[in-house]
């Protein structure tokens, strides 16, 4: 059997694009051959608005693909993408232009030939600038999907379709139907371009940025129209191929949006970007659940909880229900709607499975963010995320939207961190009163373990190309080690373990405040450097003085292979490769975070890159392993767990896992009490 080769669509694209210019060149130069001799050239100017077409499709194909597959999709490469092929179509057609400055008025410049061949080059750079600053517009307008949106933006993609093939009709000649079609376009174009949602995810060296090039891009389209309308009297073009719908509806489309983009993100200056913005409410969260006093009204926290929640998915209304003593469900606090209106929408809600009346009901996916359609006059989705504190059901924070399918994903994930960092301030609250007043401290820090142990992760994050295991345990009833994994997208994965300093209910606060944080800044990607630099400018506004947190941080490449990753004060990894047997630990400086609270701390943090083959083996540890004592006092030490993996590595991580704690368990003795919690992760790659 024979493999057929799937081709490259970019490649092809491309390729026969080329072509269609060249023959479209071939065909007008033959034209202008037979206008000078006087001799019918027998060609068609169909002919030519085929080539055109044939052209227009190849180079929408090529941009599509080539947007597509592009990883770098961030609004900043696309607005980038469009200005540089604008400055590129821009410098081209100045210099033509200044080259025939130079000619004057010689024979050469009156050439119909040498005009003729610039023409159709100025035709190409035009086409490559509208149609891939409409594709790049298109991935900025869907950015945050609705029904309404993707509608709006299929119904264009038909009318650009037709009039791509409206020349057939009027063959470039500026009528009715050539007007009308145009207002048809600018109508949508307008519709389309009040859709720029992706503007508040900008940060504010980002929004410069883009203002810059949005401004190349509206003087590139301007002088590009400008220089298309010039051609429109010109008698030495036989086809005119730029008076075409398409292009001029395309230059319409390109330049509304970019200038709305330029006002919209001028006028946004002032305001602090999303990222900034759910870091502050992240650190608004961790200062206040430190903060809480006995005596104090939780109802702060669930208020921030709110104001936070609506902002972060700019939601039109939301309202908030507690638990009572009775069980039973009431409103706390609402926002922008009306009790007749809460009324109405809970009465809808009640009809879903994922709202249930009973409100000591318990579903498997009560502890997720579950989004409705419902079927209201104003509102059309709604976000219900329930609230738990110790498993038990404390109340649902409920948020609407007047569009449908509202509630994308970064949206959840950053709500899910707001509602379990807002579960954990109101917990930690109601331990302390109840300590202070009751003195029940056995029950207060069983509560406080099932807390810790719902922040340590019950699915760790992995594809085909490794297997990965954890293990933690505590010396004291709480501990204050963590570790987590997050998928960042189909082959690039996060990895991180910490440990906070001092043990008990204070370690396991903390290490609450590292998991929120953790949460918060994954969602952006960062690169190894910046979460441990981040990390430490929101942690050092929160931790106690004394307090400090060491960790590591990883991000791991199964396609390319490789482990970025840096150290803040943390033990170091132990790193096995499979093809010299051989183990040794990573070294990479670092400082713990809280320790320098100011922006020198970024001049101690380092991050490295390595590659791993299949085979090779990553443990990730605490100092509590290596630092393990037994009767005697002697640590077990790296060495002894280098051996230890180094004899194993043949092993799955389960396994190795398994012997090196049985190992540490084996060395300090039966009758021997852990001083330090116990955590390690091994990564074995495949």
């Amino acid at each position: 059997m024979f493999k057929l080769l799937s081709p490259n669509i970019g490649k092809v694209s491309l390729l026969i694009a080329i072509l269609s210019w060249l023959a479209l060149l071939f065909v007008d130069i033959t034209r202008i051959f037979g206008m000078l001799n006087q001799i019918e050239s027998g060609v068609a100017p169909e002919v030519s608005y085929i080539l055109q077409v044939a052209f227009f499709i190849m180079v929408y194909l090529f941009f599509n693909y080539s947007i597509t597959r592009n990883e770098r999709n961030e609004f900043l490469n696309l607005i980038w993408r469009g200005a540089s092929t604008g400055l590129l179509a821009l410098a081209i057609s100045l210099l033509i232009r200044g080259f025939y400055g130079l000619l004057g008025d010689s024979t050469l410049a009156n050439d119909p030939l040498m005009r003729n061949f610039f023409y159709h080059v100025n035709f190409a750079l035009i086409s490559l600038f509208l149609i891939s600053c409409t594709l790049l517009w298109k991935r900025l307008i869907l950015y945050q999907k609705s029904k309404k949106v993707v509608q709006q933006w299929q119904a264009f993609e038909i009318l650009l379709l037709v009039s791509m093939f409206f020349v057939f009709f009027n063959q470039n000649t500026l009528d009715y139907s050539f007007i009308f079609g145009l207002v048809f376009i600018t109508v949508f174009s307008i519709s389309l371009s009040i859709n720029l949602k992706w503007i508040p995810y900008l940060t504010f060296k980002e929004k410069w940025k883009s203002i810059l090039f949005f401004s190349i891009i509206l003087v590139s389209a301007s002088y590009l129209f400008i220089q298309v309308l010039s051609y429109s009297d010109v008698e030495q073009i036989p086809v005119n191929l730029t008076d075409n719908l398409l292009l001029i509806g395309l230059f319409i489309f390109v330049f509304i949006y970019s200038l709305f983009s330029f006002l919209v993100t001028l006028f946004n200056l002032p305001t602090s970007s999303v990222f900034e913005q759910k870091l502050i409410e992240a650190i608004n969260f961790q200062r206040l659940s430190q903060s809480i006093k006995p005596g104090e009204n939780e109802n702060q926290v669930l208020d921030i909880l709110i104001d936070s929640s609506m902002s972060a998915s700019y939601a039109d209304a939301g309202w908030l229900e507690i638990l009572d003593d009775e069980d039973n469900l009431s409103v706390l606090q609402f926002r922008f709607i009306e009790k007749n209106t809460l009324k109405e929408l809970k009465d809808i809600l009640v009809q879903s499975t994922a709202y249930p009346q009973d409100a000591t009901q318990k579903r498997e996916d009560d502890s997720k963010s579950v989004q409705i359609k419902i079927n209201h006059n104003t509102y059309k989705s709604a976000l219900v995320t329930a609230l738990y504190i110790n498993q038990k059901l404390m109340g649902r924070l409920v948020l609407v939207k007047e569009v449908k399918d509202g509630f994308n994903k970064e949206m959840v994930n950053i709500i899910s961190t707001f509602v379990g960092q807002a579960c954990i301030s109101v917990e930690n609250y109601r331990l302390l009163n109840e300590a202070i007043k009751n003195e029940r401290y056995k029950e207060e820090l069983e509560i406080a373990q099932r807390v810790q142990e719902s922040l340590l992760p019950d699915k760790l994050h992995h594809d085909e190309s490794f297997e990965i295991s954890a293990f933690s345990a505590a010396a004291d009833e709480v501990g204050g080690d963590y570790y987590e994994t997050k998928q960042l997208d189909e082959h690039r994965f996060a990895l991180i373990i910490g440990d906070v300093s001092g043990k008990g209910t204070s370690a396991a606060f903390n290490m609450s405040q590292m998991k929120g944080v953790f949460h918060s800044l994954v969602q952006t990607h960062p690169k190894p450097k910046d979460f441990i630099v981040l990390a430490n400018n929101a942690l050092g506004q929160c931790l106690e003085k004394n307090h400090f947190i060491t960790t590591s941080y990883y991000v791991l490449d199964t396609v390319n292979k490789t482990i970025a990753y840096s150290r803040a004060g943390h033990c170091p990894t132990l790193f096995y490769k499979h093809h010299t047997q051989e183990a040794d630990y990573l070294s990479i400086d670092g400082m713990g975070l809280g320790i320098l609270r100011n922006h020198l701390y970024e001049n101690y943090v380092h991050e490295k890159t390595f590659h791993f083959d299949t085979g090779d083996v990553l443990v990730l540890i605490t100092d509590g392993i290596v630092e393990a004592k037994d009767n005697r006092g002697e640590e077990f030490g790296y060495e002894r767990l280098r051996k230890v993996v180094q004899q194993h590595a043949g092993l799955n991580s389960q396994q190795i896992q398994d012997i090196i704690i049985k190992e540490v368990y084996k060395f300090i003795g039966k009758n021997t009490i852990a001083d330090d919690d116990y955590s390690l992760m091994v990564v074995k790659f495949k």
